[in-house]
Formats: C-alpha cells, sequence, structure tokens
C-alpha cells in the first residue's frame, strides 16, 4: 500500500512551485505599474510627446511603428534601441534603418530618470510613447499596460527573419504574426496604423517596375495610382518619402481601408489583405464605415495584444539607464 504521507523532498518542490507561480503572477504587466513607484511616469511621458509633436509632427508613424518593430524581435523588450560600435544592433539592420526618432525617446528617459533614477523601462517608454503618438494625430486612446523590463541583446540578423517585410503575402503575414501570439484580427487592425507616417520608394518600388503585370507594374495595383506614383518614384530611387495615406499622412483614422479596399495599398503587404477571407471582410467593414466604426477600439486593443509578446518581467532582463546602451 502506497504511503499517505508526502516525502520531504516532494512538499519541498511543491513549495517552490507554488513560490513560482505566486511569483509570475505577480510580475505580469498591469495598468498603473508605476502608480506607487513614479505616478508621474506617463504624465512625464505625455509632456515631453506634446512638446515633440508641435515641431516636429512626422515623427508620429516612425515612434509608432518603432514600438511594432521591438515587439517583433525578442518581444518587447527595448532591444531596438540598443546601439553596436561594430553596427551589428537591430536598429543597423535593413528593415530599421527607416525608424527615426531615437532621440525622441532619449529624451523622454531623461526626464523620467530625473523624476524617478531607475524605475521606468525604456520598453515601457516605447509603449507609452506609441500610444500618446497616436493621440497626438487625433487616433484612440487605450490604457498600456506596464512593468516590461529591457533586454540585454540586439543583433543585426533577427530583423531579418522576425520583422513582417513589405513584400510579404498573406500566408507569410499570419504565419508571422500567429508565431508572436498574435491573431488574423490584430494583423489587419494593427495594419491600419498606415494611416500615419511615409514610406521611401525602394519599399514598394518592385509594383512600379519589376512585376508580372504590363510595362512590370503590379496588376493588384491601382493603374491610375501606379501613375502617380511613378511621377515620384523613379527607377531606383532611394531618397523620396512617399504618403502611406495620402492626405491623411498626419491624421489617424479609417481611410487606410478605404484606399486599400480600392487597390491603393502602398506595400504588397497591403494589398495582400485582400487575399484572405477574414482579413478582407474587415478591409471592407472599415472602408465603408462612416466615421471611425470600430477601428479604434479594435486598435487599442491589438495594441495591448501587441504589448505583451514576449515580454520581460520581474527580475528577468534589466532597467536601463540610457535606453541606447546596457547597464
Amino acid at each position: 500500500m502506497a504511503s499517505s504521507k508526502l516525502s520531504p523532498c516532494l512538499i519541498f518542490l511543491q513549495i517552490i512551485f507554488l513560490v513560482f507561480v505566486f511569483n509570475s503572477a505577480n510580475a505580469q504587466l498591469k495598468v498603473g505599474f508605476y502608480k506607487d513607484t513614479c505616478p508621474k511616469a506617463e504624465a512625464i511621458v505625455k509632456e515631453v510627446m506634446d512638446q515633440v509633436m508641435k515641431v516636429a509632427p512626422s515623427l508620429s508613424g516612425p515612434l509608432l511603428r518603432m514600438h511594432f518593430h521591438d515587439c517583433f524581435v525578442r518581444g518587447c523588450e527595448g532591444s531596438v534601441l540598443l546601439n553596436s560600435s561594430t553596427g551589428q544592433a537591430e536598429k543597423d539592420s535593413p528593415p530599421n534603418l527607416s525608424l527615426r526618432g531615437y532621440q525622441v525617446i532619449d529624451r523622454v528617459k531623461t526626464a523620467l530618470e530625473k523624476e524617478c533614477p531607475g524605475v521606468v523601462s525604456c520598453a515601457d517608454i516605447l509603449a507609452i510613447v506609441a500610444r500618446d503618438v497616436t493621440v497626438a494625430t487625433i487616433g484612440p486612446f487605450w490604457e498600456v499596460e506596464t512593468g516590461r523590463r529591457d533586454g540585454r541583446v540586439s543583433t543585426f540578423s533577427e530583423p531579418l527573419t522576425n520583422l513582417p517585410p513589405f513584400f510579404a503575402n498573406i500566408s507569410q503575414l499570419i504565419s508571422m504574426f500567429r508565431s508572436k501570439g498574435l491573431s488574423v484580427k490584430d494583423l489587419v487592425v494593427l495594419s491600419g496604423g498606415h494611416t500615419i507616417g511615409t514610406s521611401h520608394c525602394s519599399s514598394f518600388s518592385s509594383r512600379l517596375y519589376n512585376s508580372t503585370g504590363k510595362d512590370g507594374t503590379d496588376p493588384t495595383l491601382d493603374s491610375e495610382y501606379i501613375e502617380k506614383l511613378k511621377n515620384k518614384c523613379k527607377v531606383g530611387d532611394q531618397t523620396t518619402l512617399v504618403e502611406m495615406d495620402p492626405g491623411s499622412v498626419r491624421t489617424f483614422d479609417n481611410s487606410y481601408y478605404t484606399l486599400v479596399a480600392k487597390r491603393r495599398g502602398l506595400f504588397q503587404s497591403d494589398a495582400a489583405l485582400l487575399d484572405n477571407s477574414e482579413t478582407k471582410a474587415y478591409v471592407k467593414l472599415q472602408s465603408a464605415a462612416t466615421h471611425r466604426s470600430t477601428f479604434f477600439k479594435d486598435f487599442g486593443v491589438s495594441m495591448i495584444n501587441m504589448g505583451r509578446v514576449e515580454v520581460l518581467t520581474g527580475k528577468a532582463g534589466e532597467i536601463r539607464n540610457v535606453c541606447s546602451k546596457v547597464n
């Protein structure tokens, strides 16, 4: 007959397990994480961002995308901000060369360090800034969960395999989002972030000059739009910037979906949203919507979902003193 008493070893293991579960449960992200340790944190971020947006509103798109680029590589842990003396960090990788606004993150961090030294992570700054630039462009507000810690590793190669490329098809996009624990709806909703910001011609020029349609054009791209883009982007143009959502480049709204529905999405990855029944239905829903429909609410939810990707919490990682280098 088996003994009814638990061995000391088993009891010890159970205690360790319970401690682990307790610590894990208390180390998760939450709204108001800095309520006691740095109560003015979000107000400080907003104050700095209000100043920045007054003089450099064009940084709204890049700063929103910076959070996305961070979360898709190693999770939302600020690795995109790290410098490398040999040019081998994430920010040096081709998919990240178009990111701008690192100095803004540094400015926010300096203000926070003055108020609460060593408390607020750079990863959380990215998340809060992404929300604040969205609001600054007349977009939605959502409560940002905080409590992330900063990673210590940043490599050149990982953005190449983790960030969805602008030429991705719908199967690749869905696969890459699912690998991060994000849904098909998150994919089509977060794509709506292309309503603000610009892109270099080189990111979509293959659709104008090196595709399968007439004169090398992309048959999935509206012909009139092709001519307008060709007038701006000549063969080999690496410098010209084009609005991703013409006429709405500094206003966060649902007009992106109207463009995609009319086959005027700038990137192949935009056009790909019409190649799946679920993403196509959402594009059609938003393109037909009056005012903002459900997009604003959906965007906030999906940003929260993305902000939870592979985060470091508790005692993992560190709180960097300077966002561009490990302590």
